[in-house]
């Protein structure tokens, strides 16, 4: 089976500050029909702040990158056996958290 990243940005989940328990609980829903499936990795939101980059030399900045838009703001790794069932998952979490996911592949483990 193969593992996919579904992933919103920050800010893409613009909802009216009375909407988010209503969201958070269709959200929930979706994260516990995966985990009844078996499909559910990890996942989480993130907050919103800014990230450390930690560069080859251990040096520690300030993130992101300046010239970066988007921060990720919430995912899901979830295992299953297809592209196909992973954009229905997405759809799934699109509609629980009213905001576009995106959907990546993980490429296969080294020396797996």
């Amino acid at each position: 089976m193969t593992r996919y990243l579904i992933s919103f940005d920050d800010g893409a989940m613009d909802i009216p500050a009375e909407d988010l328990p209503e969201v958070a609980e269709a959200a929930t829903e979706v994260v516990r029909q995966a985990r009844d499936t078996g499909a559910w990795v990890f996942g989480g939101g993130l907050e919103s702040q800014r990230a450390s980059l930690v560069s080859v030399d251990g040096a520690v900045t300030d993130g992101p990158y300046p010239e970066t838009k988007a921060v990720l703001g919430g995912f899901a790794v979830l295992e299953l056996p297809s592209r196909e069932e992973a954009l229905v998952w997405a759809a799934r979490l699109a509609a629980a958290c009213r905001c576009t996911q995106e959907v990546r592949e993980f490429m296969p483990e080294p020396g797996a």
